[in-house]
């Protein structure tokens, strides 16, 4: 199957999850600074679900990129994964709107660690497709970061019923460990490629 179409489908989805997300956030009555001081919780879960969006679109596009071909599992693997991350707009509403809350952000770092559990799947469909010698196979390695994401998630889940700020803060390192895109892909099709 072409690949071509599950990219733009899925680019599709992440900017209507994107756009979704922006429209929540609700316009203030007042005109002064004072009146945006009660968004502040709204704009901050905004900003680091914005963030782990581009992440997961970004490294998606390294993912596809490396695969040559796609499977009936890997178009099922991809619904999942924006299935999970379609989940981000309320999740991220629902944080926000109530401060941090325990609940909201713990349901916040499940929907997070269904979505990198999801992403992994995905990664091992497109491997099963594309072969144990393919240029993702390779890049992949041990995937240290992609193993330490769930446990920091799971972490954070049970650590946002003691202190809800511990968990955001360790929402913010698993996308600090993200936010530069996986170079062993690129670097693998670029040896490929000479």
């Amino acid at each position: 199957m072409n690949k071509n179409r599950l990219e733009a489908f899925s680019d599709g989805v992440l900017a209507i999850i994107i756009t979704i997300m922006v429209l929540e956030m609700k316009v203030p009555h007042g005109t002064s600074f004072a009146s945006l001081k009660p968004l502040f919780p709204v704009f901050v879960s905004y900003i680091l679900s914005f963030i782990y969006l581009g992440i997961y679109w970004n490294n998606h596009h390294h993912l596809l990129h490396a695969a040559r071909v796609v499977s009936g599992g890997v178009l099922w693997a991809n619904l999942h994964l924006l299935f999970w991350l379609s989940l981000v707009p309320f999740v991220t509403g629902w944080m926000g709107e109530n401060h941090f809350a325990p609940v909201p952000v713990a349901l916040y770092g499940f929907v997070l660690l269904m979505a990198a559990v999801s992403y992994f799947i995905l990664q091992i469909k497109i491997i099963k497709a594309n072969g144990k010698d393919s240029v993702l196979a390779k890049a992949l390695g041990s995937d240290a970061k992609g193993k330490a994401s769930p446990v920091l998630y799971t972490i954070a889940i049970g650590c946002s019923f003691i202190n809800e700020w511990i968990a955001c803060g360790i929402y913010g390192l698993v996308a600090l460990m993200w936010l530069i895109p996986d170079r062993r892909i690129e670097k693998k099709l670029k040896d490929g490629a000479t």
